[in-house]
């Protein structure tokens, strides 16, 4: 294709996500005509339910600790990062109307916590952009001599000069992303590397878990150890959850990430209940507590340490009778209950169905692609931005701001295409 801009570049943007609308209004913003086609009602479906309804919109980092959080190709996303930055998507959203507001870990979120103001905030660019929106689900691109010419929805076809593929991966199908993106991909000649689920609540046989379902706990600390190697491969200090089948919760998701071919028991959870707290400090406050509780059971005794349902949980671990007198507890015995209260460890079974992730792991592979353009190297005039990339990251605010900062960058080269 011609690289001189006139002015009057067709671009079709296939998925109205994070990455979608945002390749759609830099592709308009540089003078192209822009169809944007989402196969739901509306765009932003999934985008509205990110962060339980709050979206975690960016991380406030620079670009070299941002690199830290992405553990799947992180040297491919330099230039989208570099040209659409954390900053300049707080810019592009408090600039829309929409105040944002710094929490913990550097987690950026709209002040009034609600992800429809997001989602409006997009809505409205396209809008002053004149974006046209269609609905309906691409089956086909229409290739000829080895570039995209447009795309199809049944019969109806979308004339193009370059076209982005957005349609995320194929976590929450629900929302529109059950990975027919790959499929269109695949028909350019992309290959696509394993998906699985990353972000992803934990499975796992322990008994435990089942007996705790729906205990959430706050400042414990975790460590997740691979069992073959005896290495630490995820540490983390926050909140997580017990369900029916497992873990979840911030640390978990987290943790999933970390967890590369994962079998039945090789991985091992490992809480801390009360990290603020050595063996002897907490040696102490359990004594402390016996003193108080110096006529009861065991049992009874640990009220003002523990949540009410990890009690029983933990007496059985410590291996003391629940109804042995507090006063009768040895020195050995506390020492095993200071050691289940610093390690209360719970074997990792795998992981749950991708439809429960937050995001994919795998994707187009990055070496069909320049990182400089998102341009495919395949298929002349296509373009690739977002979840439907093999890159990702962990929790944080990290990928949606890859959606916004690969989609800026698609979009402005296919506008130049």
């Amino acid at each position: 294709m011609d690289n001189t801009y006139n002015g009057s570049v067709r671009v079709a943007v296939i998925g109205g996500g994070a990455a979608g609308m945002m390749a759609a209004i830099k592709a308009a913003e540089n003078g192209a005509e822009v169809t944007l086609v989402e196969r739901n009602d509306r765009c932003g479906k999934k985008l509205r339910i990110t962060g339980k309804g709050r979206c975690n919109v960016t991380n406030a980092c620079d670009i070299q600790e941002f690199m830290r959080n992405v553990p799947t190709n992180p040297r491919f996303l330099y230039s989208a990062l570099s040209g659409f930055t954390c900053e300049d998507t707080v810019a592009f959203f408090e600039g829309a109307g929409v105040p944002l507001k710094v929490e913990r870990g550097r987690r950026v979120f709209p002040v009034s916590d609600k992800a429809e103001d997001i989602v409006a905030a997009l809505y409205g660019r396209l809008r002053e952009l004149d974006v046209k929106i269609v609905n309906g689900k691409v089956d086909t691109l229409e290739i000829s001599d080895g570039a995209v010419v447009g795309c199809r929805i049944g019969q109806r076809l979308i004339s193009a000069d370059a076209v982005i593929l957005a349609t995320g991966g194929r976590s929450y199908p629900g929302t529109g992303s059950d990975g027919s993106g790959y499929l269109l991909a695949r028909q350019a000649g992309h290959t696509v590397t394993p998906i699985i689920p990353s972000l992803v609540p934990l499975t796992s046989k322990s008994k435990i878990c089942p007996s705790l379902q729906g205990l959430s706990l706050k400042n414990v600390s975790l460590s997740v150890t691979d069992t073959s190697s005896g290495k630490t491969v995820y540490e983390d200090f926050g909140e997580m959850m017990f369900t029916h089948f497992g873990m979840t919760g911030p640390m978990i998701l987290s943790a999933s990430a970390h967890l590369k071919d994962i079998s039945s028991g090789r991985y091992e959870a490992h809480i801390n209940l009360k990290p603020a707290l050595d063996e002897k400090q907490l040696d102490a406050r359990i004594l402390s507590d016996f003193s108080k509780y110096a006529n009861k059971d065991f049992i009874n005794a640990l009220s003002d340490l523990l949540p009410a349902k990890l009690i029983p949980v933990v007496v059985g671990l410590s291996g003391i009778d629940a109804r042995k007198k507090v006063n009768s507890v040895t020195r050995e015995e506390r020492t095993a209950l200071v050691g289940v209260i610093r390690d209360l460890r719970v074997r990792i079974e795998g992981l749950r169905p991708i439809a429960e992730a937050i995001i994919t792991k795998g994707g187009v592979d990055v070496k069909e692609i320049d990182p400089k353009t998102m341009r495919s190297k395949l298929c002349e005039g296509l373009y690739l931005a977002g979840e439907i990339i093999d890159v990702d990251a962990y929790t944080g605010g990290y990928n949606l701001q890859i959606a916004f900062s690969t989609g800026a960058l698609a979009g402005q080269s296919a506008a130049w295409a």
